[in-house]
C-alpha cells in the first residue's frame, strides 16, 4: 500500500517496515527464527497522492491541501458543461472554502470523488500540547501525536485508512499481512498465495487476545480457543490463522 506524507519531513520517501510489537510477541510464541513486517510504500509527492490509500498531513499543513483542491475545482468549473457536474463542484467549491475536506461531505456513491486529495482519508497530526489544546484539536478531528515516533504516526494512520493485520507463523517466520477491513478469510488467504486460495479448505483461527492470554499453543487447543471458520469468516484485527488447502 501507499500512503502520502506531506509536511513532516522526518519520515522520508521509500518504503518503510511498519513495526508491530504484536508480532513480536507472536514470534516468541512459536519460538520463529525471524519477524516479517511488512512495508508500506511512503509518497512525498503532492502530484502523486492521487494513488494513495490515504494522506497524513502537519495539522498546519491542513490549508495547502484544500487550497490544491480547490484551485482544482474552480479549473474544472471553469470548463464544465454539464449542469449535473456543476452543481456538484460548486457544491465542493462551497466546502473547500470553509477549509473542511471533501471527504466530510455525506456523499451518495455517484457523487464520491477520487480525483481530489480531500477526498481520501486525511490523518492530521499535531504535537502533543497543553490539556487545554489537545481537547481543542481532538474536537476539530486532528490526531494528537508525538512527532518524533515515525513508527507510531504510521502505525495509528494505517489503522485509521481502515487496514488491519492478520499474523501467521512457523519455525522460520512470524508474519504480519496487512489486509482491508471487513476482508473475508478466502480473500485473506491469497495475501498469502493464489494456490492456497484456489484450494481453501478451512481457516484455524485464534484470537491475538486468547493466544496472549494463554500462552502457548497447547494451552490455546486445551482452553477451545481455536476454531474452524470458513470462507466467509471476516477476519478480525490480531487474528492468527493458519490456512487448511488442498494442493
Amino acid at each position: 500500500m501507499k500512503i502520502g506524507v506531506f509536511g513532516l519531513d522526518q519520515i522520508p520517501a521509500g518504503k518503510i517496515k511498519i513495526i508491530d510489537e504484536r508480532l513480536d510477541a507472536v514470534k516468541k510464541m512459536f519460538d520463529s527464527k525471524k519477524a516479517a513486517y511488512f512495508e508500506i510504500e511512503i509518497i512525498t509527492d503532492l502530484a502523486q497522492f492521487i494513488d494513495t490509500s490515504g494522506i497524513i498531513v502537519k495539522e498546519t499543513g491542513k490549508t495547502d491541501l484544500v487550497l490544491t483542491d480547490l484551485e482544482l475545482v474552480e479549473k474544472r468549473l471553469s470548463r464544465c458543461q454539464d449542469e449535473k457536474e456543476m452543481i456538484l463542484l460548486k457544491k465542493f467549491k462551497e466546502h473547500l472554502e470553509k477549509e473542511e475536506f471533501l471527504s466530510s461531505l455525506n456523499l451518495g456513491e455517484e457523487e464520491k470523488e477520487t480525483t481530489f486529495l480531500t477526498s481520501k482519508p486525511i490523518f492530521l497530526v499535531s504535537p502533543v500540547r497543553n490539556k487545554t489544546q489537545i481537547a481543542s484539536a481532538i474536537s476539530n478531528g486532528v490526531k494528537e501525536q508525538d512527532l518524533e515516533n515515525n513508527s507510531k504516526i504510521l502505525f495509528d494512520a494505517y489503522t485509521y485508512f481502515g487496514y488491519i493485520s492478520f499474523f501467521t507463523a512457523n519455525e522460520k517466520e512470524a508474519r504480519a499481512w496487512p489486509i482491508k477491513k471487513g476482508t473475508n478469510a478466502w480473500q485473506a488467504s491469497g495475501r498469502i498465495h493464489s494456490d492456497i486460495q484456489k484450494g481453501f479448505i478451512r481457516a484455524e483461527i485464534i484470537s491475538y487476545e486468547d493466544l496472549i492470554k494463554d500462552g502457548s499453543f497447547n494451552e490455546v487447543r486445551s482452553q477451545g480457543h481455536l476454531r474452524l471458520e470458513q470462507k466467509d469468516y471476516i477476519i478480525q484485527n490480531g487474528d492468527f490463522v493458519k490456512f487448511r488447502f488442498s494442493k
